[in-house]
């Protein structure tokens, strides 16, 4: 345990009821409900405030208990991302703490039940360990896998008032497509501060929230300078490599308090005081109180990933947006850290979609992390030529027939949608093709056993007739050879559009 009062400034509370935290279930909470652990204010003490089970407590607490066992709670995270503090603040609960705490985290759907998370596959973030009554107890979190779930064992019993769990938040990647243009500084995309002049009066994490600002205590604000030229500054890093097309700064509550002016610089690479800075927004004078847009002030400038805000003198800003489009280099990194991180079964089942053989999927798994994107395609080829025959023609199997009515058995809904996607030229070919290139099919797989296997992307009905027809005459051996090579020509253009997905 580490105990400590300093908020982990940089990370993000992940179980925060602002971002979409919640607690799902609690064995026992006689005393205090279970919603109380995530609420964002600090916990209160009511000298004489009674209920009729007890004592008023602000935070969660069970009942004394009398038999074996402990009590415990799941909760989802707001956000799913990596953990890397906890604090269980066991403020107020002083004769009626709980001994020890445990917390374990899984991957699970966002909209997991209590009876789903009872049967889920739990991995431990903190292992048993003793808390302190009255006081905030931190612990390290040194897991690298990805985290939507939590759940809080206390034993035996007891009240714990507050429960903090800081991190990185790993976007949905999925969404980021239909969603186009997005705000590459949102906490909920996972960007985040990494660095500040001064946050006496306000977190600058707070710039990066995804609702407007409660109030001034709900923004960045720094101390009143007294020295003369004085500029406060805040580091942002964007959640992916991009290029920033629009700006909102909003003072909103900020009255007698805002900055008389600011700037935004940009960099690809954060170093410290050699960071090599290129202007976005030139110096500007900003208002109180206001949501200030900026669209076609900015400098163009691509593959975006550090921000630096600059405010003259000193003063506090509540939010800060920073829209754009982000670059392929971003995507590759975004999704090769989501790949590195998601748990071993998901990872293979991604894996598995791009190609059918378990035995790749599994070695694919388990090579991981990978460096890069490039490293995840190189991977899979030199993976796939050490496999046996018997591997390849599980790979085959997951295949629908090319332009044909029939599929196989072990064909996933998956493979179905990659499959159409690159057969679309084969699929707007007359009936007459389609018909002879079905019937070419059938011949093929009576002749060696499996389907015919051939990078369709960009090819039409013709063509791929032409390939099947000048390849039926070889023998079995030559063509399972043939169809590995096409097989691993398609398993690297999936690999390629995964990133993409």
């Amino acid at each position: 345990m580490n105990q400590t009062t300093q908020n982990p400034s940089h990370l993000i509370d992940l179980v925060s009821q602002e971002l979409g935290g919640a607690v799902l279930f609690a064995n026992d909470d006689f005393f205090a409900s279970k919603d109380n652990l995530i609420l964002t204010s600090e916990a209160v003490w009511k000298e004489d405030a009674f209920t009729d089970r007890g004592k008023w407590m602000d935070g969660w607490e069970s009942r004394r208990k009398r038999t074996q066992g402990h009590d415990y709670c799941f909760i989802k995270l707001g956000l799913p991302g990596l953990i890397r503090k906890i604090l269980v603040d066991t403020a107020f609960f002083t004769g009626n703490y709980p001994d020890s705490c445990s917390i374990d985290g899984c991957v699970m759907s966002s909209n997991a039940t209590p009876e789903e998370l009872e049967n889920a596959t739990w991995f431990s973030l903190v292992e048993d360990s003793k808390l302190e009554g009255g006081s905030k107890n931190w612990f390290d979190v040194s897991n690298e896998g990805k985290v939507t779930h939590l759940r809080f064992n206390i034993f035996p019993d007891g009240g714990v008032a507050r429960l903090r769990v800081f991190g990185e938040v790993l976007p949905a990647l999925n969404r980021w497509i239909s969603l186009g243009q997005i705000d590459l500084a949102a906490m909920t995309q996972g960007g985040k501060t990494v660095a500040q002049s001064d946050m006496y009066f306000g977190l600058a994490s707070n710039l990066l929230k995804p609702t407007r600002a409660l109030n001034m205590g709900d923004g960045w604000e720094t101390k009143r300078s007294r020295g003369k030229g004085h500029v406060d500054w805040c580091i942002i890093e964007l959640a992916a490599l991009g290029r920033i097309e629009y700006v909102e700064i909003d003072t909103n509550h900020f009255k007698g308090n805002f900055p008389d002016r600011c700037c935004l610089e940009v960099a690809q690479d954060w170093d410290g005081e050699q960071t090599q800075w290129q202007p976005l927004l030139d110096e500007v004078k900003l208002q109180a109180h206001t949501s200030h847009v900026f669209e076609s002030e900015l400098h163009t400038v691509e593959n975006i990933k550090f921000v630096r805000l600059k405010i003259f003198p000193d003063g506090g800003i509540s939010r800060l947006r920073l829209f754009g489009t982000p670059s392929r280099q971003g995507w590759e990194k975004v999704t090769v850290r989501d790949l590195n991180t998601t748990n071993t079964q998901s990872a293979k089942t991604q894996f598995l979609s791009t190609c059918g053989s378990q035995k790749w999927a599994a070695a694919m798994t388990e090579a991981r992390p990978f460096s890069d994107f490039s490293a995840v395609v190189e991977t899979a080829g030199s993976v796939f030529e050490t496999l046996d025959e018997s591997d390849w023609l599980e790979a085959f199997r997951a295949h629908p027939r090319i332009g044909g009515k029939k599929t196989q058995d072990n064909v996933t809904r998956k493979s179905l949608i990659w499959s159409t996607r690159e057969q679309l030229e084969i699929a707007a070919a007359s009936v007459e093709s389609l018909s002879k290139l079905e019937e070419m099919n059938e011949r093929y797989f009576e002749k060696h056993g499996f389907i015919f296997i051939v990078f369709a992307s960009g090819k039409s009905a013709t063509q791929t007739l032409e390939i099947l027809e000048s390849r039926l005459e070889n023998d079995t051996k030559t063509e399972i050879k043939n169809a590995a090579i096409e097989q691993e020509k398609i398993t690297a253009v999936r690999l390629q559009k995964w990133m993409r997905q």
